[in-house]
């Protein structure tokens, strides 16, 4: 898998975190005092990016988590079959197909032979945007 681990006071709004297996988005992120006897917990609220889902965690701030690498790059779209594209990354020539994306989640049209952005995470994909 491609993810690092860290603490999660590292955690920051707008960042990727690993919830549940799943990488998300965090949306929100909060902090309760430390008792008398305990620790500082940390409520993070993530978005999955490949499933929509919201998820939450709840963990001490000096706790480890994963941080998934995110890697966005560059290809073309080569065919549109029913609900699968198929992809040409633009810098190692490789093919893959990815799932379809649903209209109000990429921006621009999308059509053979123009060049979309993708994210890699996880050993998934996904399309972003049309460029």
């Amino acid at each position: 898998m491609s993810t690092r681990t860290g603490e999660v006071r590292e955690i920051k709004v707008g960042k990727y975190v690993v919830i549940d297996g799943e990488p998300c988005k965090v949306v929100s992120y909060t902090t309760a005092k430390t008792g008398k006897h305990g620790h500082a917990k940390a409520n993070v609220v993530g978005i999955g990016i490949f499933d929509g889902v919201k998820r939450t965690l709840v963990a001490p701030v000096d706790a480890k988590v994963e941080f998934p690498i995110i890697d966005k790059r560059v290809g073309q779209v080569l065919a549109i079959m029913g609900d699968t594209v198929q992809i040409m990354d633009m810098e190692t020539y490789e093919t893959f197909e990815t799932k379809m994306p649903a209209p109000d989640d990429i921006e621009g049209e999308l059509k053979e032979g123009v060049e979309v952005e993708y994210i890699v995470a996880m050993e998934r994909r996904k399309l972003t945007r049309v460029r």
